[in-house]
């Protein structure tokens, strides 16, 4: 089978006002338009367009049995347009999801708990490919001898040496988490602003990106420690088609740009920064892989004329990027996004989908392989 659906993008208060109505090619509403979920996840599932008016999780579960798939994704694929910053933020791995969501369920935590850490048992590895021409992200530690270079151009106010004298361990990833479990869980404030403030007005042009990012933050979250953090990380600025993988344990965040996202899916998300919502600080040191990383930039795969693949190896899902023409050979239950121009699905069984930028169709196994002609389509379907 091979069917359109579609869905509505949601309102996140850092959600662009134009970027997706300018990919969908439509007159923005003016409000803030953050994610559009192609997937079966219950919190916003995908409409079939069938006739039937049924949400792509109702959908699945009808025809689950028949067709031989599983009643659920393993993955959720949405547009993402951040026109502010996201919150600074880390996932578990499967293990810690699992302990972690038994833990809160013993302890009779609810679900929708504002302070709840883990609502499901699933970890919630992730994938980021820019679609705007630059896309940029925070993500993961920067090595230790750069941000001892970019703090010394910071002044020695009282914050900015207590920072550094966390950063002194012999062992960089002690002396990252020393740092960053100061500044989320005892810096005094007035500390954390000096740095912030030292941050910002730094002349440097090794640093002159983090600077000018410390101002942005500093501006959407006034005295946030997050700012601090975000100082020990990557600054990533991705090109259109190049793509971040994130995997369990590795702190992130989004600042700015169009992309196509796919995860795990789960909901869990534990925050260490640049948000008003509960920071459980204890619980975040046990996630976050404080070993210093180059930015964890994903290459994509040749997988045939026209198709690239981006495989970053877990059972959850993969992602195939077509451009012009191009067959992709299905693996599971699979969604084809159009990002651009006016792209053709056709399946094994000689259905075919005229699909839009921001149109997307579900495809079942036995429509593999698909032929996809003209425009820009990109395929989510489960990995290996």
């Amino acid at each position: 089978m091979l069917i359109e659906i579609s869905n509505t993008p949601r309102d996140y208060a850092w959600g662009s006002s134009t970027l997706i109505a300018g990919l969908e090619g439509r007159t923005p509403s003016g409000a803030p338009e953050a994610e559009v979920w192609f997937g079966d996840h219950p919190g916003s599932p995908a409409l079939v367009h069938d006739g039937s008016d049924r949400t792509l999780d109702a959908w699945l579960s009808e025809h689950a049995a028949a067709a031989g798939v599983p009643a659920r994704l393993p993955y959720l694929l949405k547009l993402l347009a951040a026109g502010a910053p996201l919150s600074i933020q880390v996932h578990p791995s499967k293990d810690q999801a699992v302990a972690g969501f038994a833990r809160e369920e013993a302890a009779g935590v609810p679900r929708e708990a504002g302070d709840r850490n883990y609502k499901d048992d699933n970890h919630k590895p992730e994938v980021i490919v820019a679609l705007s021409d630059t896309f940029t992200a925070l993500a993961g530690l920067r090595d230790l001898g750069a941000t001892r270079r970019l703090l010394a151009t910071l002044g020695e106010s009282d914050g900015v040496r207590a920072l550094r004298e966390r950063l002194d361990a012999t062992e960089p990833a002690d002396a990252l988490r020393a740092a960053i479990g100061w500044v989320l869980g005892e810096a005094d404030v007035a500390l954390v602003e000096q740095i912030i403030e030292a941050a910002a007005s730094a002349e440097s042009d090794e640093f002159a990106a983090e600077s000018k990012l410390t101002r942005t933050l500093a501006s959407a979250y006034p005295a946030d420690p997050g700012i601090v953090v975000a100082l020990l990380m990557n600054l990533v600025e991705l090109r259109r088609g190049e793509a971040i993988f994130v995997p369990a344990g590795v702190l992130h965040a989004y600042v700015g740009g169009l992309g196509v996202e796919i995860m795990a899916a789960s909901d869990n998300v534990l925050r260490g920064g640049l948000t008003p919502k509960h920071i459980d600080v204890a619980e975040l040191l046990t996630l976050v892989d404080f070993r210093p990383a180059a930015p964890p930039v994903l290459a994509a795969r040749d997988a045939g004329e026209g198709v690239e693949l981006f495989a970053p190896g877990i059972p959850d899902f993969s992602l195939a990027h077509v451009t012009g023409a191009g067959t992709v050979d299905l693996d599971g239950v699979s969604i084809a996004l159009s990002v651009d121009g006016e792209a053709v699905v056709t399946g094994a069984s000689g259905t075919r989908v005229a699909l839009a930028p921001g149109r997307a169709a579900v495809l079942t196994p036995d429509e593999s392989p698909v032929a996809i002609a003209g425009g820009e389509v990109f395929v989510a379907m489960p990995g290996k």
